[in-house]
Parts: C-alpha cells; structure tokens; sequence
C-alpha cells in the first residue's frame, strides 16, 4: 500500500497587494518590463533550468512566453496582457508597465479600492473620449494613398527592438519590403467584406538583411526540381493550371493499427489495396486535367511518378504553414480523404515557375489575383531572425488594424506626456455633479488622478535607459530628452532639438519643466495645444487601435486586482 500525505488546508492570502512576497515579485516584473522597453531597451535572454532553447528578445510575447510567473496576482496581469498580445501584436510592454504603474501607484493611496476603480473609469473615459476626438493632440490620421506616414509606422515598429540588431540601410530596406508585401495582400477589387490576404515568411538565416525580398504569390521549397529545366504543366483550355490539394497522406499507409481492427479476407493486402487507391486518384486528376497536385504530407513514389508521367507536377511534404493560404489563393480547400473527389474540388493559378534563392530552390505560383505574397526575411543570426520575424509580423497586423481605423498616436513617450498634461488640466476644473456622481472628494479625486498620470508618465521615463533627463513641455505636453553628460545650461533649448516623437522642434519657448517623478507636487498648466503634423516629417508612431486597447487593458487589470481582497491557493 502506498505511503498516504495528510491533505494540507489551502493557503489564505489576504488584502494580497499588501504583502511583501506581492510587493517584491510585482517590482521585480515592473522592472524587468521597463528595462526592456522602447529602441535602447536591454535585451533578456530567458533559458529554463534543464537546458532547451536559448530565448535572447526585449519583445512583451516571447517575455511573458518564456517567464515562469508563480504569483497568482501576476498571473493575471500577464494574462492579461498576453491576451491583448494575441489579439493585436503590439503595445505589449506598453500595457504592462502601465498596469504594473497604476497598482503601484494606487495601492499606496490612503482611498478606499472601491473609490479608486470608480475613479480610475471615469479617468479612463476621459482619455478615450480625447483620444477618439478630433481635438485629440497626440494623434495623427493616416492617408493611405501617400505612404509617407506608413513609412513612419512601420520604421516605428522595425526600430523599437534592438535584438534585431539593424542599421539604418537594414530598416530602410525592410521597411520598404513590409509596406510592399503587405500592398500585395490588398485585394485589387474591393467588396462589401473585403478580406485582406496574408504574408507567408521565408526563413533564410545567415544572409544579410538586405537580401531579403518579397515576391507575390507563393513560394513553396522544392529541392527535388532542378534549376533551369522547362515546366511542362498541363493547363486547361483557358490557359489556366488546375490544382488539387491533399491535406491527407498519400503515402499509401493510411492504415493506422492504434485506431482499431480491420478484417482483412485471406490474400489481401492491405499496401496493395491502398496504392490501388491512389492510382485511381491519380487517374482521376489526369482525367480532370490537373496541372499540380501539392500534398500537405508525404505522396507515394509510384503515384508521383504516374503523374509527372502524365504531364501532372507532384509536389509533397509541403508542410501545414502553406496549405492555408495556398487554399486561400488557388480558391480550394485541401482534402482530407482520397476516397471521393468532386469537380468542384479544384482551385486554379494563373502561372507557375521555379526560383533560386540563397542555393534553395522554390516553386513560385502566381494566383489569378495577389492576396498572398512571400517574404524572404534573411538575418544573420537564428535569434536576430527569430526577433525580426516577430518583429515583421507585428507590423504586418499594425497595418491590417491602421486600414480599419486609419489613425496612428504619437510615440516615443510624446502620447503619455500629452495625456498626463491632459487628465491634470480637467482634473484641476472638475464639476462639483462629477464629484457627486462619483461619490468622492475633490482631495480623493486629485489623489487618484496624479497617481494616474504619474503611471502615464512613468511609461515615458521608462524609455530612458542611459541616464537621459527626461523634460515635457507646458506648452504641448510632449517628452524631450536630454542626454547625460549635458552641460549646465540658462536655456533647455540649447540642449533639445526636436521632441521624442519628431513634432515639435525647440524654436519656440515650449516652458520645459522636469518629468515628474514618483514625488513632488503636479504643475497645474492649461489644456495642452495640438499641432498641425507635417507628413514629410520623419515621426515615430504607434498603433492607435493596439495602444487604445492597451490602455483600457491596463486600467481594467489594475482594478481588477485593485479589488482582489483575498487569494485562496491550494498547496496540495
């Protein structure tokens, strides 16, 4: 009989934001976040403790991906945000250290938590309502018959992860490829439901940056077809090439013992029955004039053979990652049985050719209309690649988000300056109804309000990693920064140029004063003033859907756990 453990009584934690063990793990977090946040953030390299892969990133999903998060209170915080991850890709560390602010900021208030979170929505309906406004002064409108502001986007995005170690050529060079690709997925005619079509990346490790390209359509490798031999396809009488596609084996062991018991009559065979099988397959797509036929597993050698024989290209092995959007470009879906095929089955390109890249060799299909292209995405290192596909697919989806909402904020720290000057300038005028319907008191609602902005702010101080002086203006709440070392001067003028973002230049008197730290008394100023933005003007941007929502994401977690009075963790 087995030794039996006494059950242990769970473990009670209460007013869990007061605890010390809370208190550390939430500032170590809060640490690690800001420390890799924005262009000159330090990278982390995350390993676990049995060996396996090495992760070397400053990126908020391969971070929160790779740490072992143990308190329960950070569980939620993390989940939080990575759910915000998936369903936008940027603004990840963003929403993190913001939230990591407000419980920091919040929980050392002398207000009630249930006052603080109904304060708390009422700032955050003051931010979206400006931010949503035409009057908003830290957003910029999107033109997209220019490219000039999606340049700015996208280079925003390529530039702000140093792990992808690129120089200003390299981000010159992706940023006009990412904007091309994702041109390619823009349907030519435009529906009701326009669908947006998708990019497909290639992995070449150990080239240069710069010999990345992007080709439209789809590139699928096949090492088998030789360079320079004629493609004898078979087209249809319109020119076109019919397509079948396999997500099912054709390998002629479709038998799988695990999943039961098959009756055999004496003298069958089971491998000749099924190779039977799929010539009669391929007699069907010879018969229905199939130009190509891409099998998602492994083809039979005698069924390969059959069909080149009869003018069929056979491709295999081509792997789950291109079925989908080859489905989605040839107009079919892959069949999953070989049992039963229908002429409405087929899909159908437009051309097809071989290309070589980097001693690989590939085969590229043209589709009747561009929504899919493949990117050749070449780095130098396996964890520079790794950092800059996720990087490249990050602006890919900031794009996709831009066109249903063409708007961008502006970055580099200028949007939660803006905010923060925002939030004080209507808190310091608040209407006694707003107060009564809050059920607070103006002392309470100043508290929380400061704490609210100086969480705003702290994401901007955190941007400064080699011990910058970090101003904002009263004239336009934007974030300038000094650089150490700078000598005492009578005029900050004569040490800034041009505000974090790009806008604002130092030719007027703009009252600097010094970013406002976790102590002192805020500065009462006026409704900041917006800036007529000039598109030439080389801006670093953010999403503005993707920061919107990390925004509301980070209030929302921060009261959520604002509200925790108690955790209960079983310890058996």
């Amino acid at each position: 009989m087995s030794r039996l453990e006494a059950r242990k009584p769970p473990l009670f934690i209460s007013e869990p934001l007061t605890n010390d063990a809370v208190s550390q793990s939430l500032s170590v977090l809060s640490g690690i976040l800001k420390s890799s946040y924005g262009p000159a953030g330090r990278l982390k390299q995350l390993h676990n403790g049995v060996g396996g892969c090495v992760c070397t990133t400053s990126q908020s999903s391969a971070l929160l991906g790779h740490l072992s998060v143990s308190q329960p209170v950070l569980r939620v915080l993390t989940a939080s945000v990575r759910n915000h991850v998936a369903r936008f890709s940027d603004s990840g560390l963003f929403t993190a250290i913001l939230c990591c602010g407000f419980m920091e900021n919040f929980r050392s208030l002398n207000v009630a938590p249930f006052t603080v979170i109904k304060i708390s929505k009422h700032l955050l309906s003051l931010c979206m309502d400006y931010l949503k406004s035409e009057a908003c002064g830290c957003r910029v409108s999107v033109d997209f018959s220019s490219v000039e502001t999606l340049v700015c986007l996208v280079r925003s995005i390529l530039t702000s992860k140093p792990a992808c170690m690129l120089n200003k050529t390299e981000v010159d060079h992706l940023t006009s490829l990412v904007l091309k690709a994702f041109l390619f997925t823009v349907p030519h005619h435009v529906e009701t439901n326009a669908v947006l079509g998708k990019c497909v990346i290639i992995p070449v490790k150990g080239r240069r940056v710069v010999d990345s390209t992007v080709f439209p359509g789809l590139l699928i490798e096949t090492p088998e077809i030789q360079l320079g031999k004629p493609l004898a396809v078979k087209r249809t009488d319109s020119n076109m090439i019919k397509i079948a596609l396999f997500s099912v084996s054709m390998s002629g062991d479709g038998f799988n013992s695990e999943e039961g018991t098959v009756a055999v009559h004496h003298g069958v065979s089971l491998e000749v029955a099924e190779l039977n099988q799929l010539l009669h397959v391929g007699k069907q797509l010879v018969k229905d004039e199939v130009g190509l036929v891409v099998c998602q597993k492994v083809m039979h050698p005698s069924l390969k053979q059959y069909l080149q024989e009869n003018g069929v290209m056979a491709v295999d092995r081509a792997g789950l990652a291109v079925m989908e959007p080859l489905g989605r470009m040839a107009g079919s879906q892959p069949m999953a049985s070989i049992h039963s095929l229908s002429p409405g089955c087929y899909g159908s390109l437009k051309d097809l050719c071989v290309e070589s890249f980097a001693s690989k060799q590939f085969l590229h299909l043209f589709p009747v209309d561009t929504v899919i292209c493949s990117l050749i995405l070449c780095n130098r290192s396996e964890t520079a690649w790794d950092e800059l596909k996720r990087v490249c697919e990050t602006a890919e989806h900031v794009l996709q988000l831009t066109v249903k909402e063409p708007l961008a904020l502006l970055g580099g720290g200028c949007t939660e300056t803006h905010l923060a000057s925002y939030i004080r300038y209507k808190s310091s005028s608040l209407p006694g109804s707003t107060l009564k319907d809050l059920d607070c008191s103006q002392t309470q609602y100043q508290l929380v309000a400061d704490g609210f902005c100086r969480s705003l702010e702290s994401v901007a101080r955190s941007l400064s990693h080699d011990g910058e002086e970090i101003l904002t203006d009263m004239v336009y709440g934007h974030c300038w920064f000094v650089p150490s070392g700078s000598p005492c001067v009578s005029r900050w003028s004569d040490l800034v140029s041009k505000c974090s973002c790009g806008m604002n230049d130092n030719t007027e008197d703009l009252s600097w004063r010094f970013l406002q730290g976790q102590s002192g008394s805020p500065v009462i100023q006026d409704c900041p003033k917006e800036r007529s933005v000039k598109v030439a003007d080389l801006l670093t941007l953010d999403c503005f859907a993707a920061k919107c929502s990390g925004l509301q994401v980070a209030v929302e977690t921060a009261n959520l756990i604002l509200d925790l009075s108690c955790i209960i963790e079983d310890q058996n």
